[in-house]
């Protein structure tokens, strides 16, 4: 059933969302990509996230006072494919900005959302994260990267 429910699952189209802050030593970033991300609520505002049980990064970005969303643009899938590696440098060769509150967003991304978590609920073996939105900068002229049946893929117009 796990194999047929993921192949199930990829046939819906997503966005891939870089979620990311700064470590601890608030010098380098710690980030993952999610493609598990919705809209919740304009008022308050509201973004969710769904992240696996068993993700070492996502017990250290918890931690986190704030988070940057990077809803990725075109162009981007080796930037998703890096903080979707379990090993290395996941920021190795990705451009990354660092906002006061710690958040952190990537360049070249087609909207950036900063946040601060809300609630977490259990769910199955994954935990949903609700975020709190804090600031929202929108980039009109960047396409976004869509993952699609296990492959990135673009918008055509």
């Amino acid at each position: 059933m796990d194999l047929r429910l993921r192949r199930a699952f990829s046939s819906f189209p997503t966005g891939v969302v870089a979620v990311c802050a700064l470590r601890d030593d608030e010098t380098e970033p710690i980030g993952m990509a999610v493609n598990s991300f919705t809209s919740i609520s304009l008022e308050p505002a509201l973004v969710a996230i769904s992240v696996a049980n068993t993700s070492r990064t996502w017990t250290k970005l918890a931690a986190a006072s704030s988070v940057g969303l990077s809803v990725l643009g075109h162009g981007q899938e080796q930037a998703s494919r890096s903080l979707s590696s379990r090993d290395g440098d996941r920021f190795d060769g990705v451009r990354w900005v660092a906002q006061d509150s710690g958040a952190v967003h990537l360049e070249d991304a087609a909207l950036w959302l900063t946040c601060h978590f809300e609630k977490l609920v259990a769910a199955g073996d994954h935990t949903i994260v609700l975020l709190a939105i804090d600031d929202v900068q929108h980039f009109d002229d960047i396409e976004p990267l869509v993952f699609h049946q296990s492959r990135y893929r673009s918008i055509v117009a």
